[in-house]
């Protein structure tokens, strides 16, 4: 809304013609209550920092808690980010909104932050601003500018650019975006796989090492992985089977036409990648390698498995090897474009053929088959754990969904015994 010549006049009568003052009054407004005009430091418990102080400052507003996985996985990124910008001298501060249980929880986990806090007990602070950023899920880091601008999706930029992304301001962002373009433009299998110390990979002995040149021309996987990680264990044997089929059935076609996967560990030790990597038939880069942080960061892998797909040309086809994978298993080579139409086209027809109903045997309520434009859309399935799109069977009443592969039909009354799934 515009100032008339009156309100100008009084801002400027209120801030002594400081239009910093303004920025000032915008976070106490946010941050400050009627008895509180400060945020807890991170130095001991009861060290304050008046709110006055962020004057000109980007801030950070965190929300985050202990409890959840994700939020202490992000927390350690965000440290890193968030010492390199202190140590730099830059403007930018991080004010912790909790979303703790208790007390105990609250000051556990802000003991390894080195930003601000909103105290625990400010229940009415913590609460207004969930409901003005309209917070749904946690992490959650919203940018606030001292201009009065936002950025709402903090997270993904820490995650996806680090330090690169400050001043977190629209025009770095589309500096950044511009950066990237170019980099995927330029893409190739060499630059993507080799650093200045390291032209090769390791086959699956790990004694003989493979020229990743070797691998120009091939359609190649990337695939992100850890043997702690529970998916990752269920996946890796399903694409092992698949990757068998994928180059059995290019031998058989002849022409030269060939694929490989590249596993690009996300081990926790030397021991853990030894003993995953040892039941995988394919290449990989060396465990710690740098390479690897640069390549999710690069292709933003924010969870695993996952399955980076490059064309022959070292060009990016999909990042969505792994659902493909699920939804079409070997019949999903060479992941174009034109051959998923195929296969999607193929699956309307399929679906064609398919009973409208059915009762399966891991579910006691009637199953609907619907599609992405009839009630469906992205799901889980509840038989096989795995990702699924376009068609799937599912109970209308409590949204229990299965692939139609995964589907084993049981009589009303064999369904009607299962235990409540």
């Amino acid at each position: 809304m515009d100032l008339d010549d009156n309100s100008r006049n009084l801002v400027q009568a209120l801030t002594n013609g400081d239009p910093e003052k303004i920025s000032t009054s915008r976070f106490s407004s946010l941050l400050a209550s009627k008895d509180r005009d400060y945020l807890l430091s991170s130095t001991t418990q009861d060290d304050q920092v008046k709110i006055s102080d962020l004057e000109g400052k980007a801030i950070g507003l965190y929300f985050s808690a202990n409890w959840y996985p994700p939020c202490r996985n992000f927390n350690k990124v965000l440290i890193g980010v968030y010492e390199q910008l202190k140590s730099n001298g830059s403007n930018f501060e991080i004010v912790f909104v909790s979303s703790d249980e208790d007390l105990s929880a609250f000051n556990s986990y802000r003991e390894s932050m080195p930003w601000l806090s909103i105290p625990f007990s400010d229940l009415e602070t913590k609460k207004a601003l969930n409901r003005k950023f309209e917070v749904e899920g946690i992490p959650y880091l919203i940018i606030l500018q001292p201009d009065g601008s936002t950025l709402h999706d903090g997270v993904e930029l820490i995650y996806r650019y680090g330090i690169e992304a400050f001043p977190f301001t629209e025009e770095k962002l589309e500096e950044l975006r511009r950066e990237e373009r170019m980099k995927h433009e330029s893409q190739t299998l060499t630059n993507l796989l080799t650093n200045p110390g390291r032209d090769y990979l390791l086959d699956q002995t790990m004694t003989r090492k493979v020229p990743v040149d070797s691998l120009i021309g091939k359609t190649v996987g990337l695939y992100f992985s850890a043997q702690w990680c529970f998916p990752c264990a269920k996946f890796t044997p399903k694409l092992i089977s698949i990757y068998h089929k994928i180059k059995q059935s290019l031998e058989g076609k002849g022409g030269g036409e060939d694929c490989e996967i590249v596993f690009v560990s996300n081990d926790r030790d030397q021991s853990s990648f030894d003993s995953y990597y040892g039941t995988m038939p394919w290449l990989a880069l060396p465990f710690g390698d740098p390479i690897i942080r640069t390549l999710a960061k690069y292709f933003d892998v924010q969870g695993i498995p996952c399955l980076i797909i490059i064309g022959p040309d070292g060009k990016t086809v999909t990042k969505q090897g792994r659902n493909l994978i699920n939804l079409y298993q070997e019949n999903a080579y060479p992941f174009t474009c034109a051959k998923l139409e195929l296969l999607e086209k193929e699956m309307e027809e399929e679906a064609k053929r398919l009973p409208r109903s059915n009762y399966h045997a891991g579910h006691r309520h009637e199953l609907t088959l619907v599609s992405e434009g009839n009630g469906g859309g992205p799901f889980i399935c509840c038989d096989c754990d795995e990702q699924g799109s376009g068609w799937a069977y599912q109970c209308l009443g409590c949204g229990y969904e299965v692939h139609p592969r995964c589907m084993r039909a049981v009589d009303p009354a064999t369904a009607a015994s299962v235990q409540h799934t």
